[in-house]
């Protein structure tokens, strides 16, 4: 199998950086939060971009509604109330 390396610092390939864009990361800071790609000599920013491209980004479609799109972002419920359904 032939392994195409996107990030030669931190040995991130082409199908990584793919995977964590189908988890969800939409750029390119959200793949160093995932993997370090791009966070050392930033050589490899520009091919990140190219492969997320322009495509459907899940949480960029969530923040234009106006809905958070981490988990970390939603509202906790106070302690002894009910969650909302």
């Amino acid at each position: 199998m032939n392994r195409v390396y996107v990030c030669s610092c931190f040995g991130v390939t082409e199908k990584q950086v793919k995977e964590h864009a189908e988890a969800g990361a939409c750029t390119p800071r959200q793949i160093a939060s995932a993997c370090k790609a791009g966070t050392d000599c930033g050589s490899c920013v520009r091919r990140i971009q190219a492969l997320l491209g322009r495509g459907d980004c899940p949480r960029r479609e969530l923040l234009d509604r106006g809905v958070p799109a981490l988990a970390a972002e939603l509202p906790q419920a106070p302690a002894g109330l009910p969650e909302a359904a």
